[in-house]
């Protein structure tokens, strides 16, 4: 089944974790040398932190994350939180007061509107969101377009596109989950998926940021086992190579989270993926790169921008609450994302 929960507001910061062992310090430093990846761990943040899916962007100084809605706020409707440094951050409100008619229409009983992706081509930002009902593939990925982030600025006005791909139950995937990536040709490439088959992959078209064609979605990743617990692709390009992004098990359980985050690298953004030990990512593979350390649970639902990996996870010791977490983004010496929190 598909995650989601509802939001949640005004979480306090987690407990400072320090007095580590200092064999635990010289083992990270040793692993710094050996692969050329200092170790840096995720920020320590304050302010409103309750983010379900962050979509982490910038927009001239100042930082932003659109992220999953909360049912009994604003209509379930995306949420915006801003910050001056990318440390503090203060709510900013929602992107509407009300859903689209046509959505509520395609999709019965949607409550809250799911995990967004922020992109922005030619001066024009292009928010993707999923509408959907928990455990259920009738599900719809849309689209609304603006000339600003800042809810405070007075151009700022999301303009509703309409659907990009929808599923239904007569399909093997699910659509939700957007996420954005443009070739080096120009072209732009959604990988989308939760459950069911997999994480999917259709091609967009600029400027309407809409899908190009009608062609069977091609396939990215499939863990080969049932119930395919993978969702949340997050596609980023580094020194010629791809590297897509992916949650793995099961978010939105609180404590009991097992969400974590994997990766695998390819020659082009629409694959084949493999892990760094070869295996395909449709074959079950997957490496990694963040999970559960302690009281800090089930990290996952990423995304990335300028350089900052953000996510969400679980605090046990505030009885499984969640919130934002960014981390500094590191590439070792084999050209492998690495991140510490």
């Amino acid at each position: 089944m598909p995650r989601r929960m509802p939001m949640r507001r005004g979480i306090r910061p987690s407990r400072h974790r320090s007095g580590i062992p200092l064999l635990a310090v010289g083992l990270v430093a040793l692993v710094a040398l050996l692969t050329g990846c200092a170790p840096s761990g995720a920020w320590e943040l304050k302010g409103d932190l309750a983010t379900h899916d962050p979509a982490l962007a910038k927009d001239g100084d100042t930082w932003f994350v659109y992220s999953t809605g909360g049912g009994t706020v604003a209509n379930g409707n995306i949420q915006v939180r801003s910050s001056a440094d990318g440390r503090t951050w203060r709510y900013a409100g929602e992107v509407w007061q009300t859903k689209p008619e046509w959505l509520r229409e395609q999709v019965k009983g949607v409550d809250n509107l799911w995990a967004p992706e922020l992109v922005e081509h030619d001066g024009t930002w292009y928010l993707y969101y999923s509408a959907s009902t928990f455990g259920k593939n009738t599900s719809v990925i849309a689209l609304a377009t603006n000339t600003t982030l800042d809810p405070e600025d007075p151009a700022y006005e999301w303009v509703d596109q309409g659907p990009v791909i929808d599923s239904t139950g007569a399909d093997d995937f699910n659509a939700i989950d957007p996420g954005i990536a443009t070739d080096e040709d120009g072209t732009p490439w959604m990988a989308f998926g939760s459950f069911w088959s997999g994480i999917r992959m259709v091609e967009l078209a600029w400027p309407d940021g809409l899908r190009a064609d009608d062609a069977e979605p091609l396939r990215l990743v499939d863990r080969q086992s049932p119930p395919n617990a993978v969702e949340a692709p997050y596609l980023v390009e580094h020194d010629g190579d791809w590297f897509l992004f992916v949650s793995f098990d099961s978010c939105c359980r609180g404590s009991d989270s097992t969400y974590r985050i994997a990766v695998g690298r390819a020659d082009a953004p629409t694959g084949p993926f493999l892990d760094r030990d070869g295996v395909a990512l449709t074959e079950g593979g997957g490496t990694i790169l963040l999970e559960t350390d302690g009281a800090r649970v089930g990290p996952g639902g990423q995304s990335i921008a300028e350089g900052m990996l953000a996510f969400h996870w679980y605090d046990a010791d505030m009885n499984g609450q969640f919130r934002l977490g960014l981390a500094p983004l590191q590439w070792d010496a084999d050209g492998w994302p690495a991140v510490s929190w």
